[in-house]
């Protein structure tokens, strides 16, 4: 099959995305990993490190939405690339300097955060005037295969780097790359209108919340909504549960760890892959439901873990089936988002998404560890497992799956290249 373009504009963006997201992956941990090597933090101050860094950089993404929507898009990519570039590089230089302390990792982690939120809620929109309404597929799809390539490589090389070169030699890695992505953006060219707004300059208090408005009033963006903060929730909660399990309990050595999320992510490059063709055959409705159920059915699985071979054998096929089924679907997932949501409400549509998946994932956890102490980790990972089975429930009916309204909202903010910029690359 021939590679579709999706022209020298594109192909900039994805570049910019790929930088970013390989640095992240280099740096993949790399803050609770300086808690506890450089700082000696406690296991309280790690999981503290993990949760209200980004449950606060959500509370200030808050007011960000209604701000980014009625600014250019392309700025604001770039300010938060170079904010987070500036933010994290703090933390080589106070290290250096024999400085270096817990709250500024903290606030470290919660600016990183409401960048995260502000960047992708921006790209979102930019990505939608950016490619043809039936291009979206296709590029939420090479975006989705970037996010699996580079989880799969980048772990293991930043703790080989690590090993090397020192503890901050990832962070460092981490932050260059928002200033490559920084610089791809900057290399887009074209022009890029204004978004106008009525009612003053001023952000209102109404405003922060149209991105919840539109996502709870669409039937089908509230079904699926609904379902992916429980299904992604419950999953994310398992992570650190099956880090006990795998670890302390049964005795896996760190290097057989690594492997068993390492090797599955290739399945990350499967199922965005077969995303539009799947698609175009059996349909957008078919096949949320379909594979929403399945992503659904594997997590049980990791509550029967044993020692041995034949354990890191289980944890391997469990993880390969969640992450076929998981980059599948959300490029679809993330289409569908973008055709069913009006232009003047892209950004705080998908900063509404991502606080509230924040904060799914944050209370699950919590939950998730608090039955763990209760019980063991083990039980707690069953309990998951049962719970996510219910989420199908929760995916839409055929009659939610309204088509996209009009042209209008289809096409809405898409701009062909600007003459003289050849469709190529991308």
């Amino acid at each position: 099959m021939v590679r579709r373009s999706l022209g020298r504009r594109f192909g900039w963006l994805w570049a910019a995305y790929a930088a970013s997201a390989y640095g992240s992956g280099l740096g993949f941990g790399a803050l609770p990993l300086i808690a506890v090597l450089v700082l000696d933090a406690s296991p309280a101050q790690v999981s503290a490190l993990s949760a209200v860094g980004p449950a606060v950089g959500a509370l200030i993404a808050l007011p960000l939405g209604p701000w980014v929507e009625f600014r250019r898009k392309r700025p604001v990519m770039i300010a938060m690339d170079l904010a987070r570039f500036a933010v994290i590089m703090t933390i080589p230089v106070a290290y250096a300097f024999g400085m270096l302390s817990f709250v500024q990792l903290l606030v470290v982690s919660a600016v990183v955060a409401a960048a995260r939120i502000a960047f992708n809620a921006a790209s979102g929109a930019y990505l939608k005037a950016l490619v043809r309404p039936d291009d979206l597929l296709v590029a939420n799809a090479r975006f989705e295969s970037t996010t699996w390539s580079s989880i799969a490589v980048g772990p293991p090389l930043g703790g080989a780097a690590i090993g090397l070169l020192g503890p901050v030699t990832t962070v460092v890695a981490d932050a260059l790359s928002y200033l490559l992505s920084a610089l791809g953006i900057t290399a887009i060219r074209g022009r890029e209108e204004q978004p106008q707004r009525t009612g003053g300059r001023r952000v209102r208090a109404s405003e922060v919340l149209d991105g919840w408005r539109h996502l709870l009033t669409h039937p089908g963006l509230r079904a699926l909504y609904l379902n992916q903060l429980l299904v992604s929730g419950l999953i994310m909660a398992t992570e650190p549960l099956l880090a006990v399990l795998l670890l302390r309990q049964l005795g896996f050595a760190p290097w057989q760890y690594g492997l068993a999320f390492a090797v599955p992510c290739v399945g990350g490059l499967i199922g965005s892959r077969l995303a539009r063709s799947v698609v175009a055959r059996y349909g957008q409705h078919r096949i949320l439901r379909v594979v929403g159920t399945l992503r659904a059915v594997w997590l049980i699985g990791l509550a029967f873990v044993q020692p041995g071979v034949v354990g890191l054998a289980t944890v391997i096929a469990v993880e390969l089936a969640i992450i076929i089924s998981m980059s599948l679907y959300n490029p679809v997932l993330a289409t569908y988002r973008l055709q069913h949501t009006p232009r003047d409400r892209t950004v705080r549509t998908l900063s509404a998404w991502s606080i509230s998946s924040s904060a799914s994932i944050a209370i699950l956890s919590a939950l998730g560890g608090l039955l763990a102490n209760a019980t063991s980790a083990r039980t707690a990972i069953a309990v998951a497992g049962l719970l996510i089975l219910a989420s199908p429930l929760l995916l839409p009916r055929r009659r939610d799956f309204a088509p996209v309204p009009d042209l209008e909202l289809a096409t809405a903010g898409f701009q062909p290249p600007a003459a003289g910029v050849p469709r190529a690359g991308g």
